[in-house]
C-alpha cells in the first residue's frame, strides 16, 4: 500500500520554522533537507528521511498576516510524527520545553488505542503537532 510522500506547510517565517522542524524531527529520522523552487518562485525546503515521507516548508505569500491558525477551519487539524519508543516521546517533549514551545498535553498515555503514548504541542505558527509511540503487538 502506498502512503504519504510529503506534506507542504506554509509558515510565517521560513528560517524560524526550518530551524524548529529540522531540530525537532532529526531524532525521528528526518535528517535530510532538499530545496526546490515553488510555483511562484518561492523557496521550498523539504525535511525528510531516506525513502520516507517529508514535510516541506514555504514562506507565507497571502495577505493574511497575523491571523492565528485555526485548526477547526478547513485544513489540517494536526500532524502526528512516529516515535520509536516512549523514551523518544519524553526526550522530544523535554526538547520542546527547553525551547519554550507551547505543549498542549502530555507526554501521556491516551485512550485511542492500547499503549498510545503522545505529546501534543504547537509549532511557531500555532499548527498543532503530535509525537506518538504505539507499541508493536506483544511489546
Amino acid at each position: 500500500m502506498r502512503g504519504v510522500d510529503h506534506l507542504d506547510l506554509v509558515v510565517t517565517n521560513l528560517e524560524r520554522s526550518l530551524g524548529f522542524y529540522t531540530e525537532l524531527l532529526a531524532p525521528l529520522g528526518f535528517t535530510r533537507t532538499s530545496e526546490i523552487e515553488g510555483e511562484r518562485g518561492e523557496r521550498v525546503v523539504y525535511v525528510g528521511g531516506s525513502g520516507g515521507p517529508s514535510v516541506s516548508l514555504r514562506q507565507q505569500q497571502s495577505g493574511a498576516h497575523g491571523v492565528p491558525y485555526d485548526r477547526y477551519g478547513v485544513g489540517i487539524h494536526h500532524l502526528a510524527f512516529v516515535a520509536t519508543s516512549r523514551e523518544q516521546v519524553d526526550e522530544r517533549a523535554a526538547w520542546l520545553r527547553d525551547r519554550g514551545a507551547e505543549i498542549e498535553s502530555g507526554p501521556e498515555e491516551c485512550g485511542y488505542t492500547p499503549g498510545y503514548y503522545a505529546v501534543f504541542f504547537y509549532d511557531p505558527d500555532g499548527i498543532k503537532l503530535e509525537i506518538v509511540h504505539r507499541p508493536n503487538p506483544g511489546e
